[in-house]
């Protein structure tokens, strides 16, 4: 299926794997990759040293484009924006709006950037500094999200920029690919469909709780770090919604304490990561506190498997996904069920569909 999307970044199906921190790691990057959808390395949880090396790995994995996902306000997004350069990694993805310095800086070099918005602003913003296209996620999306559905924001955003549009919050199957097509976007991005598969390195015990849930055991909480945050509901968002709020601050302490060591940051360049993230977010400094938490308690899960010590990140999709396919049965999978609905729909006129565009 040849979209905007698919012929922006060379890949086979228009089909976005996130970059989930501890979860979008080499192996799963490569097996999306090799399945012939984009797959997209987290980079936000290594160090940049660890950042090149996860590069290369995935290079000696596949020869399939790829891209690597960047936090636009990291006080490092320089330098790791110029080991992205070095290594010849052809897709630079953003969690936030990046700067305009940034996006000419990349695609000077030739490489495609594709921020992620939560909003139509946002999506205005980069589409005017040069982004090559957008991943749009409304609130079905796990991780930080806005309040704003899927089938809501992702019109909007279609209807006010030019470039490529990619739904992402609510997706896991052929019937949401059409669906977005249908929109007027270019393809699909899917997080937790990615990580409940056997390519994901997440340890079995923590995909067994997502695949034991129900859509009512997925909420938003701000008792993380401070913002609307999608999550699997455990004991321990339970008990951080009842923490004080000395004790739920004590605890972002230590935790940023253990992620500041275990990064490699220094004192300095933490807190200056987190005056950017005030100054973006208009957050409090207790929020700012909390923020640095997050890490350690997705880590904690998603890495050393402790579903009672860590928080687990989940789309509303969470409940009605209960295998786990390789990325490429998956996505052959996908990508049957929708050419065989889009087979079966009446046929339309002769203008060219938004998507094919």
């Amino acid at each position: 299926m040849e979209t905007a999307l698919t012929r922006l970044v060379g890949v086979r199906h228009p089909i976005v794997q996130t970059g989930m921190g501890w979860v979008s790691g080499p192996r799963l990057v490569s097996a999306t990759a090799n399945a012939g959808a984009l797959g997209i390395l987290a980079s936000a949880t290594m160090t940049p040293a660890r950042l090149r090396d996860a590069i290369r790995e995935v290079r000696s994995r596949t020869e399939a484009p790829f891209g690597v996902n960047l936090r636009a306000d990291a006080g490092d997004a320089a330098d790791r924006v110029r080991i992205i350069l070095e290594e010849g990694v052809p897709v630079a993805s953003f969690a936030l709006a990046p700067s305009r310095e940034l996006i000419t800086r990349l695609k000077e070099a030739g490489v495609v950037v594709i921020p992620s918005v939560g909003a139509r602003r946002h999506a205005e913003k980069v589409a005017a500094w040069g982004a090559d296209a957008v991943i749009v996620q409304g609130g079905e999306g796990g991780g930080h999200t806005g309040d704003v559905a899927t089938t809501v924001l992702l019109p909007q955003v279609v209807d006010a920029v030019r470039i490529p549009v990619v739904a992402a919050g609510g997706f896991f199957d052929g019937r949401g690919l059409v669906a977005a097509l249908a929109y007027g976007a270019s393809g699909v991005a899917m997080g937790t469909r990615f990580l409940l598969t056997s390519d994901s390195t997440v340890p079995d015990a923590v995909k067994a709780r997502y695949l034991a849930a129900t859509v009512r055991d997925v909420t938003v909480t701000g008792a993380v770090d401070g913002l609307p945050h999608r999550m699997l509901r455990t004991g321990l968002v339970d008990a951080l919604e009842r923490s004080g709020r000395i004790r739920t601050l004590a605890r972002a302490v230590r935790e940023a304490a253990s992620f500041r060591r275990m990064s490699g940051l220094t004192w300095r360049r933490l807190v200056r990561d987190g005056l950017a993230l005030r100054k973006d977010k208009d957050l409090s400094w207790s929020q700012v506190l909390l923020a640095a938490n997050t890490p350690m308690l997705l880590k904690a899960a998603m890495v050393d498997g402790r579903t009672d010590l860590g928080v687990m990140a989940a789309g509303q999709v969470t409940g009605v996904i209960n295998d786990l396919p390789s990325c490429a049965e998956l996505v052959d999978r996908v990508m049957a069920q929708a050419e065989e609905i889009i087979g079966a729909l009446p046929a339309g006129g002769t203008s060219t569909p938004a998507w094919q565009r």
